[in-house]
Formats: C-alpha cells, sequence, structure tokens
C-alpha cells in the first residue's frame, strides 16, 4: 500500500497476506483523488472513511490535508494496521474506529466533507448504503460521497447520484 500524494506522499507498508480486505488500486486511487480534486478541497475538511480495510483511502486523506478522518473497521486485525499505519506517521488527524459501520452511521451525529465507502462488494446490503448515509444526514450540505463497488450495481436512479467512474473492476458512484 503506497500513498499517492501529500505530505506522506510515497510511504508504503506492506499489507499482510492474511488480511481479506481488498485496497483499492492504486491506478484507481490515483483516478478518483485526480477527481476530487477538481470537486472538493480537501485541505481542513472532514471526512469518514467507512469499510476502511487497510486503512489506504484514509492514509491518503490525512496526507492530503484532510484536518480530520475517522475511519471505521470491524475486523481488529484491519484495524491494528489502520492504527500502526497512523502511529508510524505519527498523526492525530485520524481517528480509527473499530466497529460496524451500519452501527455507527446510526448512532453518529457529526457531518462530513467528504464521506468514502469500499465495502465488500459481495455485501447483501451495499445498495442500501447510500439511503443509510443520506437518512443520517451526515454528508455535510456541499459534501461529496464516493461508494466504491463492483459492476453488479447500479446507482443511477439514486436521487443524489451525480455520475459514476469505472477502473476496470472498480466503480465509484457519486453522490452530494
Amino acid at each position: 500500500m503506497r500513498v499517492i500524494s501529500g505530505i506522506y506522499k510515497h510511504r508504503r507498508w506492506d499489507v499482510p497476506r492474511t488480511f481479506s480486505a481488498r485496497p483499492t488500486t492504486d491506478f484507481a486511487k490515483e483516478s478518483l483523488f485526480n477527481i476530487l480534486a477538481n470537486r472538493i478541497d480537501l485541505e481542513g475538511a472532514t471526512a469518514l472513511d467507512l469499510f476502511s480495510g487497510t486503512g489506504s483511502i484514509s492514509i491518503e486523506l490525512v496526507s492530503r490535508g484532510c484536518s480530520h478522518v475517522v475511519s471505521v473497521e470491524k475486523d481488529p486485525a484491519h484495524h491494528a494496521f489502520i492504527r500502526k499505519v497512523m502511529d508510524t506517521v505519527k498523526t492525530d488527524k485520524c481517528l480509527p474506529v473499530k466497529g460496524d459501520v451500519f452501527k455507527y452511521i446510526a448512532g453518529c451525529s457529526t457531518q462530513f466533507d467528504f464521506i468514502f465507502a469500499d465495502p465488500p462488494y459481495q455485501l447483501e446490503n451495499l445498495g442500501d448504503i447510500p439511503d443509510l448515509v443520506f437518512e443520517a444526514n451526515i454528508l455535510a450540505p456541499d459534501g461529496i460521497f464516493v461508494l466504491e463497488h463492483g459492476s453488479k450495481n447500479d446507482f443511477k436512479d439514486h436521487p443524489r447520484f451525480t455520475d459514476m467512474k469505472v477502473y476496470g473492476s472498480v466503480h465509484f458512484s457519486f453522490f452530494k
């Protein structure tokens, strides 16, 4: 796992082979952040990384200047890895939360400028995630929500959907 840009640019961490998390590919991650650069100023922004996995998106957000990132991951080993990465760079701008994403969303009272979710593509209720985010009112008024998913999901009819970008098997649906 490597950081593409920002203050931690080119930093790398070896993800244990035992991890079941499927990190967003460097190509897809770089493309996503190129798009975001034209849509949102991450400098000083607050962000929520749901289904954090390895924390690849979280560390990228911190590296690019987010003032506060909450990283939610329920797998204990993955959560520990995210904590290790954040401890290595000595940042206090990321709060790794070990817990269930759906419970976190239901109990969250904070709004975020940017929300990213990368659930397992086979997650049974993946299609419910946009509605849960908007019903919980956790996206700031001018914020952006990005959901990473596979080709089986289509959110074009969702009222908050704006567009979708495809990079191989990775699909990013954007919502406002």
